[in-house]
């Protein structure tokens, strides 16, 4: 019978998982938990206050509490947390025979616990129980004798408790394990508080022996310096070095030994420490080192002795530079710099003819950029600091001569060369210079400083003929041209100026035209000219229509004090405006309407102000197509543009699409509405033009923007039907020219319309 039950028994069907890939998003047991934390799964409400009235109670509530703690130790004897709040809750309770026997249990499970160990001292001392406090802390350090915390807490009890001898066997037994630096200070400093100097340098000696390093060293001999022992610290300065040797020797303890000397007024000494530790620390070790030895020579000692000691010391590194690389010419003037300071003008000019003997082995500028400069602190060395002007003149046309001129030349060479003539009053020599160097490699800046140091000397005519070779050199330099009429017009010479002027605009090159033609301008204008500026301005519209210039234009009229110049201004914008109508830039239109708008607010009538306000244009959104580099379709951009009404007027492509889509919206009303008995049929003829354009359609759009949305519902209903696709990509090419978009529009238009007719 019970075979036959087992038999009879169902077994329950296994889902056969027919996808066994993973899912999309995978859930984790850690968001699981998270879960359930934020939605407070876990959360149960806290348990009612009991209020405890007589023993019985108590004691029913202590064997509760005691009946959870230990089962909660059953299940899990290794979590000590269980055990610590058990006992702290026995301790809560002054019963401290059962805090200390649960105590001794859980360190029964896990006698290298460290806060078991913290919390079971703790209870004792609070409860005054020093003894076995005592009796834990020994048997913590003798279990764990490498955790400091024991040791720092065992003689801090025991100082406070004023056992000072106690604290210090404690100290002794910590030392016997050589714990870390920290620790041996805590002992001497246990040792100072009680005014036990000689244990607390018998500690120091056992000290720097365990951790022998030269901070500890200083340390100990800075202990000996503070209570007044001055031969014992510096018996500990000279072991320290013994100590160390030659080998392991660090600057930081001659550093401190010389300082310790210095304090003590004993100079020798200090020369002494400082040259044996010199001798024997290597240099590149020894930066802290020799600056304090600068620092107290500065101070004690003979200054020209440590200069040479300090010159002769990196003149060797600048040596080793300069020999490594020749054609380093930062070295060299760190070199020169140091040798210029403290050596005669023989051993600087050495240094300088050595450095000047290496010309760039390429003659590329930008090779010859920073070696033109020794050639030139060369120069201002023997003039500022010899005083020896030939030797200047010598050493400036020495690198003159080396310069290869016909393939680039420095013009600050040639200009510190006539400067120079020129403070030796040698002006005939200066003009020589600067026309030799005009005449071999002619420069803008040399032209310019030529022409300046002409305007200084006041020689006016030599200036004009400067400028002459100037423009004859660079005629399309547009601020060549200005600076020479801006000198006449100093001197007074007006009819020059504008000749000047008129010369310069006739050039067939410029670098900066519109700079030259607004110089040219403010000049007749400042001459009150303002014939001569209408002209100006009227021969500059036949050469740019730029929306600025007129803009300009009518700024210029407006400021002249006249009756009329009202009207003359409004003429002018108007002639920019038609002007501008075949300008492609449509925001040059918009700035210039926007002016005139400004304009007619401040100076016109409510009527002249309506006019402007018809021309400004229409900001709307529209598409075009983009196409890649390989000329594959790159999909759709927006971008905005402006309808003027003037254009749109013109354009009866706008008006047929505005009128069509009119059309098309007032058949799906008749459709949805069919209560409405008559309406204003259009046409009969696709073809026909409507008499007249309405300004907004029915929803209040722009014919602009009707034309827009023609091409949105008519991309809508090429998607929705697959036989319409040859009019969905005329329509995408449509954008991308005007001539299309109208052919295009039309032919849709007509379809739409006869398409509507048959169905009617």
């Amino acid at each position: 019978m019970a075979s036959t039950a087992a038999g009879k028994q169902r077994i329950p069907k296994v889902a056969k998982v027919k996808n066994k890939a993973p899912a999309e998003v995978q859930i984790t047991a850690e968001q699981l938990l998270r879960e359930a934390k934020e939605r407070e799964l876990e959360l149960l409400p806290p348990p009612p206050k009991q209020k405890i009235t007589d023993e019985e109670e108590l004691n029913d509530y202590k064997l509760k509490k005691r009946k959870g703690f230990e089962d909660n130790i059953r299940k899990n004897r290794t979590v000590i947390s269980n055990w610590i709040k058990y006992a702290q809750w026995e301790e809560s309770l002054k019963e401290i025979q059962r805090a200390r026997s649960i105590y001794e249990r859980a360190l029964d499970v896990d006698h290298r616990n460290i806060t078991l160990w913290l919390k079971y001292a703790e209870m004792e001392m609070k409860s005054r129980q020093v003894n076995h406090a005592r009796n834990i802390w020994d048997r913590a350090i003798t279990i764990l004798p490498r955790v400091n915390q024991f040791w720092y807490k065992y003689t801090y009890m025991e100082e406070m408790l004023g056992n000072v001898a106690g604290c210090r066997q404690v100290f002794e037994r910590w030392m016997e394990w050589e714990p870390d630096e920290q620790a041996w200070h805590s002992y001497i400093n246990f040792e100072l508080r009680y005014k036990e100097v000689d244990k607390a340098r018998t500690i120091y000696e056992r000290f720097v022996m365990v951790h022998p390093e030269v901070k500890n060293w200083i340390k100990y001999a800075r202990f000996e310096e503070k209570h007044g022992y001055i031969a014992h610290s510096r018996k500990v300065y000279e072991r320290a070095v013994e100590f160390f040797g030659e080998e392991h020797v660090e600057e930081n303890l001659f550093v401190a030994f010389a300082k310790f000397e210095e304090t003590q007024k004993e100079f020798e000494r200090v020369r002494v420490i400082y040259k044996y530790a010199l001798d024997r620390i290597p240099k590149h070790q020894a930066q802290e080192l020799f600056k304090y030895y600068t620092m107290f020579e500065k101070k004690f000692g003979d200054r020209r002795g440590i200069e040479d000691v300090i010159v002769s010391k990196r003149r060797f590194q600048y040596e080793e530079e300069v020999k490594a690389n020749p054609h380093n010419y930062d070295a060299w003037f760190d070199y020169l710099r140091l040798v210029e300071n403290d050596a005669d003008p023989d051993t600087v000019r050495e240094v300088y003819e050595r450095a000047i003997a290496n010309i760039p082995p390429i003659q590329e500028k930008r090779h010859w950029k920073r070696y033109i400069y020794l050639w030139i602190n060369y120069a201002l060395y023997e003039e500022l600091e010899v005083k020896d002007p030939e030797r200047t003149r010598q050493v400036y046309q020495a690198c003159l001569d080396l310069m290869p001129h016909k393939k680039f030349t420095f013009a600050k060479i040639w200009l510190l060369c006539a400067q120079f003539e020129i403070r030796q009053k040698n002006l005939q020599g200066a003009r020589r210079i600067m026309g030799t160097a005009i005449g071999k490699c002619p420069k803008n800046k040399l032209l310019k400083g030529y022409i300046e140091l002409e305007l200084q000397l006041r020689e006016f005519d030599r200036c004009r003929k400067l400028y002459e070779k100037y423009l004859e050199f660079s005629p399309e330099n547009c601020t060549t041209w200005i600076k020479f009429a801006e000198l006449e017009t100093i001197l007074g010479d007006t009819d020059r100026a504008r000749g000047i002027f008129e010369l310069a605009i006739g050039q067939p090159r410029l670098d900066m035209p519109e700079v030259l033609w607004k110089s040219y301008i403010d000049f007749e204008i400042e001459q009150e000219e303002f014939g001569n500026t209408r002209n100006l301005y009227k021969r500059l519209l036949q050469r740019t229509q730029h929306v600025k210039v007129w803009i300009s234009y009518a700024k210029f009229e407006l400021s002249i004090d006249s009756p009329d110049r009202l009207q003359k201004c409004r003429q002018i914008f108007e002639e920019a405006n038609k002007s501008l109508r075949s300008c492609e830039e449509k925001e040059e239109r918009l700035m210039l309407l926007e002016s005139w708008s400004d304009f007619e607010k401040e100076f016109g009538s409510d009527s002249t102000m309506e006019r402007v306000r018809k021309l400004l244009p229409e900001k709307v959104k529209k598409r075009r197509k983009l196409t890649a580099e390989d000329g594959s379709d790159a999909g759709w951009e927006e971008y905005y543009d402006y309808i003027f009404p003037e254009d749109a007027a013109n354009q009866p492509n706008l008006k047929l699409l505005a009128m069509a889509k009119m059309w098309k919206r007032q058949q799906v009303v008749d459709k949805e509405v069919p209560e409405v008995e008559e309406t204003t049929p259009l046409s009969s003829d696709p073809a026909a033009p409507p008499e007249k354009l309405p300004e907004n359609d029915s929803e209040g759009n722009t014919a602009a923007e009707a034309e827009q949305k023609t091409y949105d519902d008519r991309d809508d209903e090429d998607s929705s039907s697959s036989s319409s696709s040859s009019s969905s990509s005329s329509s995408s090419s449509s954008s991308e020219s005007d001539s299309n978009d109208e052919d295009d529009g039309e032919k849709e238009a007509k379809e739409s319309r006869s398409g509507d007719d048959e169905k009617d």
